[in-house]
């Protein structure tokens, strides 16, 4: 009996939301968990490879590999560039969330998805197909610097200062170090 209601309720709330949604009678407001999350800044995924190794200028270029247009190395074929290509292309997945670029990493550690050669940025563009030295590249990677790498990708994609804040220096009259009371959350009240 419980199984059929909610099998009632989700066919009526699926109706109910065809029907609003092709009346064309509706704000664009209420329905937006229907739509993609937008990215906070809008950045070219062609130009964020640069910014990436702007913040992590050891992490490794991997750019040796011949373009098969000009028959010569091209130096803006990076390792990073392949990785953004691949997250947000091959794999549809946001740009500006950590754990979608954890999975990335995962792909590349062969813990999540495995990643098909012959679909591989770079594999129909670069006479060597880069996918095993990029894969080789990601896992001589510590996790430190995985994580690091994360973080340097969040934050170009998400607008965010790769320099770290400054600590604000906390005023005289704020207890600092002591555990939290009960009522403390009523001094946040206006």
């Amino acid at each position: 009996m419980k199984r059929k209601r909610s099998l009632m309720f989700v066919t009526a709330f699926g109706v109910v939301c065809l029907v609003v949604l092709g009346s064309g009678q509706h704000n664009s407001t209420q329905f937006a968990f229907l739509q993609p999350p937008a990215i906070a800044q809008s950045v070219r995924i062609s130009d964020a490879w640069q910014q990436v190794y702007q913040q992590l200028p050891d992490l490794p270029l991997e750019n040796q590999y011949v373009s098969r247009q000009t028959g010569k190395i091209d130096p803006e074929n990076t390792l990073v560039r392949r990785l953004i290509s691949y997250h947000t292309y091959v794999k549809g997945r946001p740009p500006n969330y950590r754990l979608d670029w954890k999975l990335t990493l995962a792909d590349y550690l062969g813990a999540n998805e495995w990643i098909r050669e012959e679909s591989y940025p770079g594999s129909d563009t670069l006479r060597q197909n880069p996918f095993i030295g990029d894969r080789t590249a990601i896992e001589r990677l510590n996790r430190d610097q995985r994580n690091a790498l994360v973080q340097a990708l969040v934050n170009v994609f998400s607008g965010v200062s790769a320099n770290p804040a400054t600590p604000t220096t906390p005023s005289p009259d704020t207890p600092q170090g002591l555990p939290p009371q009960p009522g403390d959350a009523q001094l946040l009240k206006p």
